[in-house]
């Protein structure tokens, strides 16, 4: 087959204008706190069968001050922030260590919606990481111990010969203990956008400020 012949699939895309229907979201209908909005996205998300609603991209700047993206799991979401747990040696551990400022985005693309945050990134308490490691599978705890995440390694029998290794270490333990590198970071937000997708590409953007005392201040943006 010539190479003209093969479909481009980024040339069908362009040429495909998706309409993202006529749901609004209203300032009347947000509510005032954006944690509570958040929330209520978050569960019509899973009750429409989003899936894993809890997908968050999350962006960070190196220690050498590039920047660099990947998906999370979102594990908690109140108050303080929102939580997701990692190896602190990892990349984005060690990127989150030395600049903690990041921005993140969950995107729900079935809704035609998405969030936007932008904050500090916090290690959480240790008896937070400590709750949330020990409700995980026994194999991902193990995984944990057995990968040093982000670093090379020589093959996948490699990998899983260190697993093999890590679950006779911890075959007479009825609970496998917390690593002291692996735990969680909380981004405590400071701006936090609500997207909703409208037809001609007139989207609702809804934006959340927090003011000096502590207060949300919303507004609302152009597409």
């Amino acid at each position: 087959m010539s190479h003209d012949a093969v479909p481009d699939p980024l040339d069908s895309a362009l040429r495909t204008h998706t309409d993202y229907g006529s749901e609004a979201l209203e300032e009347s209908d947000a509510a005032a706190d954006p944690l509570e909005q958040f929330l209520a996205w978050m569960t019509e998300a899973a009750e429409r069968k989003v899936y894993e609603p809890n997908a968050m991209v999350l962006g960070t700047i190196d220690p050498d001050g590039a920047p660099s993206i990947r998906t999370v799991l979102l594990r908690g979401a109140d108050a303080r922030g929102f939580a997701f747990y990692t190896d602190y040696t990892s990349r984005k551990g060690r990127a989150l260590l030395a600049h903690p400022t990041v921005s993140a985005v969950i995107p729900w693309y079935s809704l035609h919606r998405q969030v936007i945050i932008a904050g500090e990134a916090r290690p959480v308490e240790q008896e937070d990481s400590d709750a949330y490691f020990s409700a995980r599978p026994r194999g991902a705890q193990i995984a944990a111990w057995s990968s040093d995440q982000s670093q090379p390694i020589a093959s996948r029998d490699a990998l899983e010969q260190k697993v093999r290794d890590t679950e006779e270490r911890f075959a007479e333990e009825e609970t496998v203990p917390r690593p002291e590198r692996w735990g969680g970071f909380r981004i405590v937000p400071h701006r936090i956008e609500f997207w909703q997708g409208r037809t001609s590409r007139l989207h609702d953007r809804l934006v959340y400020t927090r003011a000096e005392g502590g207060e949300w201040q919303r507004e609302r943006i152009q597409p």
